[in-house]
């Protein structure tokens, strides 16, 4: 378990210079409760293991005289931190205070005094009232990575009660007078470096935040920060770049994000806005890396379909297909010209792409001879949702024109083959692409992190996505 997974939310930190961001995330005070609960418990473990150093010396204690003393063989048998606040400071960073804590020692105890005397037992200490505030620094590292570390702390130990095992009852006056302030100085010492380890055992963690996140062979996404995140007092909200990119080749678009604002919504512990930015961005991908293009064959429509991709099929419509390349099989490519456009409307998100469909008829030693070209502009609509921590969709088609771009088999009227082409979108092309997108893109995450309770609505230029956190790990 992270050592307190809201501090990895809120160090999600790696300033680039770019000028908007293409995904913002907020954090709303449920979310830091959730983390603060959890970092409590590890730092609750982390202070349990502090080692309290033997103590020895020499006082007077009036009327006995000297009396050499010492306390050995201390050890935490119980702790709480019944009160604690993880505070945001607006424009600054992030505050830990923690009050009335309390601490219960178990020792053993040795005097000696007149030179031969001694005497020995254990006791129990009881220390309330501990206080313990510590201010973190996020800052960015060589990788883009975040990193955290304590900056300031001071701990303070409020008062405490002894009960000794054996002994006399001026054993009472000598822990009251000298050995009270030498073990609370001793435990103080203690404190701040645990809390300062406590902190610096994150920064594994935060290296698992996904900077540059792979989505498949042909893209990436990038989710570094592109400004410092802006804190106020009941939430932090981090800009990030959001941006697709070809794997190994960072070409920025001929386009750039559109600013946009998430709205005061807190009913959930994180927000995530993702504007159309960022879609657009993978359709700039893959079109750059040729991806969006099918080759579609007769064994990919279903056999009941009485319409084949074959020359007999083509021919009752454009005859010269028949009369030139008699009982061959045919062969599809669809593929886009430029980029498909994606607008984000409220409740509504359209895709808007341009493309050619090139048909060949298969000669019987499998060359391909170019019949004619289509022209396409096609339009449509998506579903988005949440699957795990990956945003997904599915398409449906709006619309689609065609015209006629090249001929190799004389003039046709294109209209008389929309039954065909409508059939070949509807049970090829389009099932493809959804099978695509259902698999999604990764959102931005840290560690073994779950979204729970996701609700997803789409808005002006930008999708909302407002959900629960869970860390598993």
């Amino acid at each position: 378990m992270s050592p307190c997974c809201l501090l990895a939310l809120l160090a999600v930190i790696s300033l680039t210079l770019a000028a908007s961001p293409g995904v913002k995330v907020k954090l709303t005070d449920k979310g830091i409760e959730y983390g603060k609960q959890i970092g409590m418990a590890s730092l609750q473990q982390k202070l349990k293991t502090m080692k309290v150093p033997d103590l020895s010396g020499t006082e007077k204690v009036p009327p006995i005289g000297k009396v050499k003393y010492s306390l050995t063989g201390m050890t935490i048998v119980n702790l709480g931190l019944p009160k604690s606040a993880l505070v945001l400071m607006p424009g600054t960073g992030v505050r830990l205070a923690i009050t009335n804590a309390f601490i219960n020692l178990h020792g053993n105890w040795r005097v000696r005094y007149f030179r031969f005397i001694q005497d020995r037992g254990s006791f129990d200490l009881a220390i309330n009232g501990l206080t313990i505030t510590a201010d973190i620094a996020i800052k960015s590292d060589e990788t883009g990575r975040p990193t955290v570390s304590t900056v300031n702390c001071v701990a303070n130990v409020g008062s405490a009660s002894i009960k000794f095992h054996g002994g006399a009852s001026w054993l009472y006056n000598l822990f009251k007078s000298y050995i009270d302030k030498a073990l609370r100085s001793a435990l103080q010492k203690q404190i701040c470096p645990l809390v300062a380890d406590v902190i610096t055992d994150m920064n594994p963690h935060l290296k698992t935040f996904n900077v540059l996140a792979k989505v498949d062979q042909y893209a990436e996404i990038e989710y570094s920060m592109v400004t410092s995140p802006t804190i106020s007092k009941s939430s932090i909200e981090f800009s990030l770049k959001g941006e697709f990119y070809n794997i190994g080749k960072h070409q920025e678009p001929p386009f750039s994000p559109t600013p946009f604002s998430l709205p005061p919504q807190d009913n959930n512990m994180l927000y995530i806005g993702v504007s159309s930015f960022t879609p657009n961005s993978a359709g700039f991908v893959y079109n750059n890396a040729g991806a969006l293009s099918l080759y579609v064959t007769d064994d990919m429509i279903p056999p009941s379909s009485p319409i084949r991709l074959n020359t007999g099929t083509f021919g009752v419509f454009i005859p010269e297909i028949a009369k030139r390349f008699p009982g061959m099989m045919m062969k599809l490519l669809v593929k886009t010209v430029k980029e498909p456009t994606i607008s984000l409307e409220p409740n509504n998100v359209t895709v808007q792409a341009s493309g050619t469909v090139t048909a060949y008829a298969i000669q019987p030693n499998t060359t391909l001879s170019p019949l004619f070209v289509l022209n396409m502009e096609g339009s449509v609509s998506a579903q988005m949702n949440v699957t795990g921590v990956k945003l997904a969709g599915a398409i449906t088609l709006n619309k689609i024109e065609m015209t006629l771009g090249t001929s190799y088999v004389g003039q046709f009227q294109v209209q008389s083959l929309d039954n065909i082409f409508l059939m070949v979108l509807k049970v090829v092309v389009i099932p493809k692409v959804n099978a695509r997108l259902e698999k999604g893109f990764p959102l931005p995450t840290i560690g073994k992190m779950n979204l729970i309770n996701t609700q997803l609505q789409v808005l002006k230029d930008y999708m909302l996505i407002g959900t629960d956190v869970q860390f598993t790990g």
